[in-house]
């Protein structure tokens, strides 16, 4: 256990298992859950986009976010339902990043690769000699 500030508000609170709000907080976010899952259990509102919610709950873009990226809500039962790649901002409907972002990672982590093993045969290349003190010849 951990004595923390909540994010949120500021007031110190004892942190359990996977708690990361003071209690007040916590409740005050599943209010908020429950408003956005009991309007999107309805029947007529599978079609909402994140703009419908926001308008209908008044609840914010970033909780809405915060709660698709914890898997409480599933996107893929809510077909215009779209949240932004953590990196770029370009609306997603799954993971964390856009297939752009990924790709562009993937390209600079094989450059990096590739680098790294031109460092290793340079320096498996190279004759070292070992002159410290001991081996001096006086």
């Amino acid at each position: 256990m951990n004595l923390l500030n909540c994010p949120k508000c500021g007031k110190l609170f004892v942190q359990n298992a996977g708690q990361e709000l003071c209690r007040e907080c916590f409740l005050e976010e599943e209010e908020a859950f429950q408003k956005v899952n009991n309007f999107l259990r309805d029947r007529k509102n599978r079609m909402a986009t994140m703009m419908d919610i926001i308008e209908n709950t008044g609840v914010s873009q970033d909780l809405i976010i915060k709660f698709i990226r914890k898997g409480r809500i599933q996107v893929i039962h809510f077909p215009n339902l779209a949240y932004p790649c953590s990196r770029c901002g370009k609306l997603i409907r799954k993971g964390n990043l856009c297939e752009d972002c990924i790709n562009e990672l993937r390209n600079d982590l094989e450059v990096f690769e590739k680098e790294r093993e031109r460092q290793e045969k340079l320096h498996l290349n190279t004759y070292y000699i070992n002159r410290g003190p001991e081996n001096m010849k006086k």
